[in-house]
């Protein structure tokens, strides 16, 4: 299957968990080989079963590919829907803590919120006003006596300005930190219905349709256990584990010749 999705990294421990399923399906009832026992044709155990399975676990999971993409599209809508929920929490955050509206209950306009807001702005106006009129007049000789008190207020009104903003950024982190505890605590411990549905339909066909056969075969004799890959310095194609009849016919030594032509 050419267009079956790639088992995603996240979804591996799901499928081990379908796998420890099937290998207690399949090897229920069945006696267990000894440690010991190397003779060709043995019975494999749960380790080499284990082994082969994860080593053909794409090929496994393309038997369910239908299934494993209505849960990979149902749990990218429920994460993208989580995503557009706390970027509208977080606007709505902003908006309360810029325009001075109180909390979500309605308690209206608070006085300290606005102030937490005017503040700063209008202290920042007066100060740059202050000083750009006092450091003018100290370039006038005589200085007028007003100059000082000026550049006094100015710096004044820059402090104010300093301690507001301060003071407002402490305010918003304080409030962003209770808002995030406050959505840890109402997010559910478990997936939502529709995606912990779909992920049940995907481990369900997986362990009918790939596993259990897939041991059914190995059991039979009818998969091999990968052997282990040699060392390579370029890009390899790992051994998945899990044979596919040869649709190709044998090249027979007597018909390997016989009707190739020399050239013209």
């Amino acid at each position: 299957m050419t267009s079956a999705p790639h088992l995603l990294t996240e979804d591996r421990p799901d499928f081990e968990h379908v796998l420890d399923e099937a290998l207690r399906i399949a090897l229920d009832g069945v006696e267990a080989p000894r440690a010991d026992d190397r003779a060709p044709g043995a019975p494999l155990n749960a380790e080499q079963l284990r082994t082969m399975a994860l080593a053909a676990a794409e090929s496994i999971s393309a038997r369910a590919a239908e299934e494993y993409e209505a849960y990979r599209r149902v749990r990218a809508d429920s994460r993208e829907a989580v995503r557009e929920s706390a970027r509208a929490r977080d606007s709505r955050a902003f908006s309360y803590a810029a325009m001075g509206v109180a909390d979500r209950a309605g308690s209206g306009a608070g006085f300290l919120a606005v102030l937490a807001v005017l503040t700063p702005l209008l202290a920042g106006a007066a100060a740059l006003i202050f000083l750009l009129i006092g450091y003018a007049l100290q370039a006038v000789s005589p200085e007028p006596g007003i100059a000082a008190p000026l550049r006094t207020a100015g710096w004044f009104f820059a402090a104010v300005t300093a301690a507001s903003i301060v003071l407002g950024g402490i305010g918003l982190l304080i409030t962003a930190l209770r808002d995030g505890s406050t959505a840890i605590r109402d997010a559910p411990d478990s997936l939502p219905p529709e995606v912990a549905g779909a992920r049940d339909v995907w481990q369900r066909a997986l362990l009918d349709r790939g596993l259990l056969p897939f041991l059914d075969d190995a059991l039979a004799g009818r998969a091999v256990v990968p052997p282990p890959a040699a060392p390579t310095t370029g890009p390899r194609m790992p051994h998945l584990g899990y044979t596919q009849p040869d649709f190709s016919s044998p090249q027979h030594p007597s018909r390997g010749t016989a009707h190739r032509q020399p050239p013209m």
